[in-house]
C-alpha cells in the first residue's frame, strides 16, 4: 500500500505518503489529528467544529479556536502540497489528493488511549499490575485504572484476587490456533 499511488495517511508511522514522496507528521500532533480526520472524511469535508474537537480535544469551541484551526490548516496545507490540496467548504475542509488518488487511512491494529496497555496483554501472559506499570512507565495506580476501562469494555480480564490478581487479554477470535503457528522447516 505505501508503494502504491494512493495518499495514504499513515496513523502506525504518523505520517503522509504517496509513492516515494513522504511528509513526516510525528512531531505534529495537531496537524496529523487534522489530517487523520480529513481522510477518514474523504471525499466529502469535515465540519470545522468536528475539527476543532479532534485536533484540539475541547468541546466548546471559541474563535480562538476557529483562528487556531485555520494557521494550522495553513501549515497542513504547505505540508502537504507535493501530495494534496486543502480547501474551504462552507462546512469546513476537505482534502483533495493530487491527480487521480485515493485517499487511504492505514489504521494501527491496536489503537486508542490504552493501546499500550492492550498491546502488553495481548501476549497471552498473565500480567500483574506491578509488572504493566514497569513496562510502561506509568504509576500503578493509573494502570489499574486503565485496567478497569479495559475490563469493562471487554478487552482484558483478571484472574485471582487481591495481590495474586494477573491480567490479560482474551484470546483470538476467529483463528484457528495452528493457522498462528509457523510452518516447520522442513529437515533436509
Amino acid at each position: 500500500m505505501l508503494a502504491s499511488s494512493a495518499l495514504v495517511v499513515d496513523a502506525c508511522r504518523r505520517g503522509l505518503s504517496a509513492g516515494a514522496v513522504r511528509v513526516p507528521l510525528a512531531r505534529r500532533p495537531v496537524l496529523f489529528a487534522l489530517a487523520l480526520a480529513l481522510a477518514a472524511a474523504w471525499p466529502g469535508d469535515v465540519d470545522r467544529e468536528a475539527l476543532i474537537a479532534c485536533a484540539f480535544r475541547t468541546r466548546r469551541p471559541d474563535e480562538t479556536h476557529r483562528a487556531r484551526l485555520r494557521v494550522e490548516v495553513g501549515r497542513l496545507r504547505s505540508l502537504a502540497a507535493g501530495l494534496a490540496h486543502i480547501e474551504a467548504t462552507e462546512r469546513g475542509f476537505v482534502l483533495r489528493p493530487r491527480g487521480t488518488r485515493e485517499v487511504v487511512v492505514l489504521a494501527p491494529p491496536i489503537d486508542g488511549d490504552q493501546a499500550s496497555l492492550a498491546a502488553l496483554l495481548s501476549d497471552g501472559a498473565a500480567w500483574s499490575t506491578s509488572a504493566l506499570a514497569l513496562a510502561l512507565g506509568a504509576s500503578q495506580r493509573t494502570v489499574q485504572r486503565a485496567l478497569v476501562e479495559l475490563e469493562f469494555a471487554g478487552r482484558v480480564r483478571s484472574l485471582g484476587r487481591a495481590r495474586a490478581r494477573r491480567w490479560l487479554a482474551p484470546p483470538l477470535t476467529g483463528f484457528t490456533t495452528i493457522l498462528l503457528l509457523p510452518a516447520a522447516l522442513p529437515l533436509q
